[in-house]
């Protein structure tokens, strides 16, 4: 790896900074995703229609615009060969507004959230937060209704969740503790702003100049907090996200919303040696992922001996347990290999796909614990993951991780070829060991797999920290891994 100065950003670390920058949400995740594969030159596909494939093409698809797929197909591939998998997740643990948001205390209009996973909640305090996601928007196009899905992105700072003084709370300094249904409410307004800015707009519909001093019903309504079309929602916020959409808030049927952090990712550090940023669990590893495949293939060349399929699979709901229609644990993936297979099969004959699952091999991507310089003694004392050096191999004898021996061999060689770092992890025997999607697609699909990440600081937190070399390192130890696969693979004996 070639290190740029200390004054300079790495291009493959830019591009990262850009994808986080982009990728508030796993909604927006997918789509820059999409974005970058269809600038590569891949085609999207539509799990509702038939499909047409070729060896040597490139093809993408989303569901649920949350999880997306993409993988391409090598020249040489024949229905039965393999596919090169790395999975990865677009979630992050946050806090996303509850179905009927709207909430009014003290004088202050308030914002109802639910936590997401589980986060460090106590770090969403005092920041400057917006929000972000989609929205269902209706409309009636020549008296006929029509329903379309958007994304929104609130920039500036609307809201924040405010900690209570220490005067008022003496023993905060002895232990935090966050009561998620009470104490997590952003701020959104105060009551008297938001009537006094309503009663004071002359376009406000209603109103006219001979009637200025009185309320409309629909003011009144608003002011009491119970607007007719409404209720669910303050009607700032409403207003606001219909702003951003070009529709009324009227218009806007439902939605799925987050808080998200505004302070923006940074490379940082006095060598410009970390990345501060939220969400790097696990946009970094669905970055480096993605990023992999697309430059993998980019030439003509890139797929001419190739015999299997390389893929890419992000995921969502991985923080709550992938248990969704498009979280790992569905038949997502496995819709794919069949519908692949079956595509490109001679004539329609039919192929086992428990012998293209056989043949196929998964890395679980997800992001790693760097050993902490605070608490040191909460790492195994023989397996320490540091900054700088490289992906990190995850083990756990009581399969929270999916990585054997086999599994381990594969992707250590191609590092070592490459003469790329890699670093072994195991928790320690006092602790839980958390898990991946490795386990769910290795137990749900049968598939060999091997669990990495990148080590990382502060992970759930809004803010976590990690190395640039390892985004680096990630990337490259990824994109040899599609490229080297096949040919290793043939090499390795194990079911004889």
């Amino acid at each position: 790896m070639v290190k740029p100065s200390k004054s300079e950003v790495h291009p493959v670390v830019a591009d990262f900074i850009d994808f986080l920058n982009a990728s508030p949400t796993a909604f927006h995740a997918v789509d820059e995703a999409k974005r970058r594969l269809k600038h590569s030159g891949y085609e999207q596909l539509f799990e509702r229609e038939d499909w047409n494939l070729k060896e040597g093409g490139k093809y993408f698809f989303t569901r649920n615009y949350s999880t997306i797929i993409a993988f391409a197909i090598g020249q040489k591939y024949t229905a039965g060969n393999g596919f090169h998998i790395v999975g990865a997740h677009t979630d992050s643990p946050c806090l996303k507004l509850k179905p009927s948001s709207k909430v009014s205390k003290g004088g202050f209009l308030e914002v109802g959230v639910q936590t997401y996973g589980g986060g460090l909640w106590h770090t969403w305090f005092d920041r400057d937060l917006s929000v972000a996601g989609r929205v269902i928007v209706k409309k009636n196009i020549k008296g006929v209704p029509s329903y379309s899905h958007e994304l929104v992105r609130i920039q500036e700072p609307i809201l924040r969740v405010p900690t209570l003084a220490i005067h008022l709370d003496r023993g905060s300094n002895d232990g935090f503790k966050v009561n998620t249904q009470s104490h997590l409410l952003p701020v959104l307004a105060t009551a008297i702003k938001a009537e006094v800015n309503r009663k004071g707009d002359p376009n406000e519909k209603g109103m006219t100049a001979t009637n200025g001093d009185q309320k409309s019903e629909k003011d009144q309504k608003s002011a009491e907090g119970e607007d007719s079309d409404n209720k669910k929602h303050h009607l700032l916020l409403l207003e606001l996200l219909a702003s951003k959409l070009g529709c009324e808030a009227e218009e806007i049927c439902d939605f799925e919303l987050q808080l998200c952090d505004t302070q923006p990712s940074v490379v940082a550090g006095v060598e410009k040696e970390f990345i501060f940023s939220g969400r790097l669990d696990n946009l970094c590893m669905s970055f480096c992922s993605l990023k992999a495949l697309l430059d993998g293939t980019a030439s003509e060349e890139s797929l001419q001996d190739e015999t299997g399929v390389r893929m890419v699979a992000l995921f969502d709901h991985e923080e709550v347990g992938s248990n969704s229609a498009q979280g790992a644990g569905s038949p997502v993936m496995l819709d794919a290999f069949s519908r692949i297979t079956s595509s490109l099969s001679a004539h329609g004959s039919k192929v086992s796909l428990e012998k293209v699952i056989q043949r196929s091999f998964l890395v679980s991507a997800d992001m790693a614990h760097c050993l902490h310089p605070n608490y040191m003694d909460k790492h195994e004392d023989n397996h320490q993951p540091r900054m700088h050096n490289g992906l990190v191999i995850k083990n756990n004898a009581n399969q929270r991780y999916a990585t054997n021996a086999v599994t381990s061999v594969i992707f250590r060689e191609i590092g070592k070829k490459h003469k790329i770092p890699v670093q072994d992890f195991v928790v320690r025997n006092d602790m839980g060991c958390g898990s991946t999607i490795g386990p769910i697609l290795a137990s749900g699909v049968g598939i060999r797999t091997v669990d990495v990440g990148a080590p990382q600081l502060s992970m759930h937190s809004i803010r976590e920290m990690c190395g640039v070399d390892d985004v680096i390192y990630s990337y490259e130890h990824l994109k040899a891994y599609f490229e080297e696969f096949t040919n290793l693979d043939s090499q390795i004996k194990v079911d004889f």
